[in-house]
């Protein structure tokens, strides 16, 4: 007779197609047509200037900015909620106990891609790109820092900065490259390893991710009043990333959850 899935193995096997559904929509990189058309357009200059300025913001924010985020992210609130959840979990363990995790991630992700939006708009609006970067990367860390608060996870060591860079990276990843920095993360938080590349290295190919994706986005932005459209994508990837953020989180969580319903079942010794 098969054995009956308990609800970590049934919450495991959503996660993983949630997981595959993201690569398979993701695997192919897309241009757009008017992205092509502009190309004679974007200055030559335009993407290494994108990537420091990605870069010199992730080391501003990591450095200095945290504790402004913290501010708006209600930090005791979220560890708050997390212990309660955790506790409805182990007591009642179903499903649902389990969802509320993620119901608490979902909650916040939706206020900032709506925050998100409202910035980049703003700023296209009156034709400002480049300014637009720190605050585009604050509020997707601050989407992130929370997705990892409801989890019951920190955001504040530099193994940790570096695991939330390599998300971001992954995110806008396509093709076997995509496919490598997946299997990189999850390798990761299975064995718990430490990551090979410091902070710094990180941060260069997360900013150089960044600069390649948006490089076309950002031209527009910096237009006025046309810039408007270009100013739509910092919802649109802020959403890719924090959706993509949400499954490999709850994957962890799942994962640890797994290995201590497996040490309880077979006990050392």
């Amino acid at each position: 007779m098969r054995e009956k899935q308990n609800p970590v193995e049934k919450e495991w096997a959503a996660v993983v197609k949630a997981e595959e559904r993201f690569l398979r929509h993701a695997m192919p990189a897309r241009t757009a047509g008017w992205q092509e058309k502009i190309t004679r357009y974007v200055p030559q200059k335009l993407e290494a200037t994108l990537h420091t300025a990605f870069y010199k913001a992730f080391e501003l924010i990591f450095d200095k900015g945290t504790p402004v985020i913290e501010k708006t992210c209600q930090k005791e609130k979220k560890e708050q909620n997390y212990k309660i959840n955790a506790y409805a979990a182990e007591v009642r363990d179903t499903r649902h106990a389990l969802r509320a995790f993620g119901r608490e991630a979902g909650a916040s992700r939706n206020l900032n891609l709506a925050v998100s939006a409202v910035e980049g708009v703003g700023m296209g609006f009156f034709g400002l790109g480049l300014p637009d970067i720190p605050l585009f990367l604050g509020v997707l860390l601050k989407s992130i820092y929370e997705v990892a608060l409801s989890y019951g996870y920190t955001y504040d060591t530099q193994e940790e900065q570096i695991f939330i860079l390599k998300l971001i990276e992954t995110a806008l990843s396509h093709g076997e490259q995509l496919a490598q920095n997946n299997m990189e993360l999850n390798l990761w938080m299975r064995e718990e390893r430490t990551f090979s590349v410091s902070r710094n290295e990180q941060i260069r190919r997360t900013s150089d991710a960044l600069a390649g994706e948006l490089l076309y986005l950002k031209f527009v932005q910096g237009l006025p009043v046309v810039g408007m459209v270009g100013g739509v994508s910092d919802m649109v990837y802020q959403k890719r990333i924090s959706d993509y953020a949400a499954v490999k989180y709850k994957r962890r969580f799942l994962e640890t959850k797994r290995k201590t319903g497996e040490e309880k079942r077979h006990p050392a010794g």
